[in-house]
């Protein structure tokens, strides 16, 4: 299940912060896409966050870049839609200044919950996942109500459907929350790999930036998707 779409805010236009990122991430991809295998593992190893060096107060920096790197073309591509379906309308609700500082900071705070779980991981994380999971807990809060477009794969062929946004994203986050506490403790070839606590972690900081807003949110009007 692909969310393709949604309930645009009537006259506000494209999320030109959105589409930034969008073009910022996919550059910064295609240029990883160019490099050697070594070339590139110590490229994420530069710039991803490794726990054990942050809690040591090394590579502080790679708190942002990181948010900017992917680990393959489905990581990217995944990341990309979501952020371009949900992006721009938190975009028009907090304007440009406002919705680029909260980002990175859902970012930071993604980062954050990921290291407290992981405190003395040697393993680069990277990836736009919890600084856009803040998007959706924001997106969650302010505008539970609309549509959201999704693709569909059955056994019957693919379809799209329209759902509230109250039920896709709660679906995902809680399906974030579950996987975490599955990883607890072990580490399998199911609980591996993926930061579930960075995903928790902004998925939680836009829940609580999004109550801020919301009355903000509740006097826009809507094209129905």
């Amino acid at each position: 299940m692909f969310p393709i779409g949604d309930d645009e805010i009537r006259g506000a236009g494209p999320g030109v912060l959105t589409i930034a990122l969008v073009v910022l991430n996919v550059i910064v991809f295609i240029f990883e896409a160019t490099m050697s295998q070594q070339g590139l593992q110590q490229f994420i190893n530069n710039y991803g966050v490794i726990p054990a060096e942050i809690t040591q107060g090394y590579n502080l920096g790679t708190l942002l870049t990181s948010m900017f790197l992917h680990g393959g073309w489905m990581h990217l591509i995944s990341n990309m839609l979501y952020l371009w379906v949900f992006g721009d309308n938190i975009e028009h609700v907090l304007g440009e200044i406002g919705y680029i500082v909260f980002y990175l900071v859902g970012g930071l705070a993604a980062s954050a919950a990921h290291i407290v779980f992981n405190l003395n991981s040697q393993i680069p994380s990277v990836g736009a996942s919890g600084a856009i999971a803040a998007v959706l807990g924001a997106y969650l809060v302010m505008f539970p109500k609309s549509r959201v477009r999704v693709l569909l794969f059955t056994g019957y062929g693919m379809g799209v459907r329209r759902i509230t946004a109250l039920i896709f994203l709660g679906i995902w986050g809680l399906s974030q929350l579950f996987n975490g506490l599955a990883s607890l403790g072990v580490e399998t070839a199911q609980t591996g790999g993926v930061a579930v606590w960075a995903h928790i972690g902004g998925f939680v900081f836009g829940l609580i930036i999004g109550f801020f807003f919301r009355n903000q949110a509740d006097n826009l009007q809507f094209e129905r998707a």
